[in-house]
């Protein structure tokens, strides 16, 4: 069973002008066929987002119009501006929309639905959405539109902004993307303002980001984020939000956006694995966007200088969004505009400087959580995410039904490189159930093609045993499908376990529902409203890695070591001497050396060859 939208890498869509073209093309016969008499580009099956739709593919028409001066596309883009001015532009207050804060006030929105009262809950954005499809068309329409149309197109878009910014409440779903998507559908409405007026928009638009959207980040792996449904990071909507930024940066020069971008686009890098899995996010865990990251994976991609296009997006909106007939739907028309109209190359080689919350070389990525837990281990194509005992998640030692992963103060990192290797040391204090504080040292080396990790912490009473992880899901070349098994071997005892208790608060990795489907089936809303992150910390017990102690270490120690990429048996030796606990493989020899002058874990690291 494969994850429905992790696919490809985004990198891998040509983005050559003569590839847009193409794109535009399509769109192009797809609308000229679809065009009703009223002058409606909507898909025939759509009944929600459908407020912006229309205006959406005319904007790629216009744009289309721009590029190739096409002679069907004039009279198209003016008989379909003119059916969203006059069937789509809604100025009586929708019956039960909570969101407002002025009564008739007579302001024009979209609406997420047409029918009155059915389920306004969308009409934020939709409208945010119809403010930037209409900018779009300013920007692009100066053969199909005449005067009349395009100072009536500017007045409507100027009530969207007012509707937005003083009508309603500013972002009620307090999604990320969509605020900063209003802030630069208020910078590129300025543009088109005389004067003081638009002056008074463009500093209007930095204001709401600077107060309601920067004012209110929030911190996850040492970055400040823009806020997503409550939570710090989604990883379907964090993408669209760097898109947005690269926007705003690239309309308004403004720096802020240039700064804000580059600590998620570095957040975003450190994420993601060598294949471009992610998982995890405040409103979906796997639901991946696809054309809508483009312009941010590629924009603050060549700033940070990292490979972000390995991000895996959803293939069947690998352009625009499409129904499920193949389609195309105008409601992401105006991130397609804006991804042609950048010519940013893709950077396609990874950061060379460590990431204090990644361990990445060669086909091999560890990437760690805000505690400094791995999140997602990557190595021969399989990913493993953190498995669960007794409602405790994570990578570490667990001893009687407790497991030594949560810090107790500060966690100390320490990366090397030598001889061909790639390692982090990860120090962390952690206190059991006996209230004794206990110092965790995890070391992770790799050679690029396979990992080592091993723990060490002090002797531990009963049979404590390593967590290792839960086998997840692996990368079959064009897709992500499920797995309940990994390629992993142990310097002590190994067992993969599966729970032996049934039902939604127990994952079996060799069933068939998703981690997604798992977490929101244990999160306090229904799907899509719930978070799935905060469901899954409901779950009890999983699939699980669990290695036994190495033999033959020191007497006040126990030390785990565990290999993945590969079954082949490994022999670890463990000493104490004067500079340190001495791990050694086949592979390499390593010390985890005394604490410094600044209380700092020292960590010497040589291939066996050396």
């Amino acid at each position: 069973m494969h994850l429905p939208r992790q696919r490809g890498p985004l990198h891998d869509l040509p983005d050559s002008p003569e590839a847009y073209d193409a794109v535009l093309a399509d769109v192009t016969e797809q609308a000229l066929a679809r065009l009703t008499p009223k002058g409606s580009l909507e898909h025939p099956d759509c009944v929600d987002d459908i407020g912006d739709t229309s205006l959406g593919i005319t904007s790629l028409l216009a744009l289309a119009w721009q590029r190739t001066k096409d002679p069907r596309l004039p009279e198209a883009v003016r008989r379909s501006l003119a059916f969203h001015l006059r069937e789509r532009v809604y100025r009586d207050d929708n019956p039960g929309y909570p969101n407002l804060r002025v009564r008739d006030s007579g302001l024009p929105y979209a609406r997420y639905v047409l029918e009155a009262g059915a389920h306004p809950i969308g009409d934020w954005p939709s409208t945010v959405w119809a403010l930037l499809q209409a900018v779009n068309i300013l920007d692009t329409a100066d053969g199909p539109v005449d005067d009349g149309q395009r100072a009536e197109l500017l007045d409507v878009a100027r009530g969207y902004w007012n509707w937005l910014t003083e009508a309603t409440f500013f972002n009620p779903q307090e999604a990320g993307n969509q605020a900063i998507g209003c802030v630069v559908g208020g910078l590129m409405l300025a543009r088109h303002l005389p004067g003081d007026e638009g002056a008074r928009v463009r500093s209007r638009a930095l204001e709401l980001y600077t107060d309601e959207i920067r004012a209110h980040r929030v911190r996850d792996r040492g970055a400040l984020l823009p806020p997503e449904h409550g939570g710090a990071y989604d990883n379907n909507y964090g993408p669209i939000s760097l898109s947005f930024l690269a926007q705003a940066h690239r309309v308004s020069g403004e720096e802020v956006f240039a700064e804000d971008g580059d600590a998620l686009a570095r957040y975003i890098d450190a994420r993601l694995t060598n294949g471009g899995f992610d998982n995890g996010g405040s409103r979906y865990s796997e639901q991946h966007s696809a054309f809508e990251s483009v312009l941010g994976l590629r924009y603050f991609g060549a700033r940070i200088g990292s490979d972000l296009g390995r991000y895996r997006g959803d293939s069947r909106w690998a352009r625009h969004a499409v129904k499920p007939d193949g389609g195309v739907d105008g409601h992401f028309a105006w991130m397609l505009v804006w991804q042609i109209q950048d010519t940013t190359p893709w950077h396609r080689t990874p950061a060379g400087a460590p990431a204090r919350h990644q361990l990445r070389a060669g086909t091999v990525c560890v990437a760690f959580d805000d505690r400094m837990t791995p999140a997602v281990v990557e190595a021969a194509g399989t990913y493993y995410l953190p498995a669960a005992v007794s409602r405790q998640h994570g990578f570490g030692p667990v001893t009687d039904g407790f497991l030594l992963c949560r810090p107790m103060g500060a966690v100390r990192v320490r990366d090397v490189r030598a001889g061909g290797l790639t390692a982090k040391l990860v120090t962390k204090p952690v206190v059991g159930r006996d209230h004794v504080l206990r110092h965790v040292r995890s070391l992770y080396v790799t050679d690029g093609r396979t990992l080592w990790t091993a723990v060490a912490v002090e002797r531990l009473a009963g049979t404590p045993y390593l967590l290792a992880g839960l086998p997840y899901a692996e990368d079959d070349g064009d897709r992500v499908r499920r797995t309940a098994h990994g390629a992993v071997s142990s310097a002590g005892t190994l067992r993969l376990t599966h729970p032996e208790a049934r039902g939604a608060e127990h994952f079996d990795s060799r069933a068939e529902r998703t981690q997604e489907e798992a977490a929101f089936a244990l999160a306090a809303d229904p799907r899509g409203y719930g978070n799935p992150d905060e469901g899954w910390r409901h779950l009890v017990s999983s699939t699980a890695l669990e290695a036994g102690p190495v033999p033959d270490a020191p007497d006040d120690l126990h030390v785990f070591a565990v290999r993945y990429g590969t079954e082949e048996p490994f022999a670890v030796s463990v000493e104490r001497g004067e500079k340190g606990l001495t791990i050694r493989t086949d592979a390499f020899t390593a010390v985890l050396g005394a604490d410094d002058a600044h209380a700092e874990p020292e960590l010497t690291l040589r291939a066996a060859e050396d």
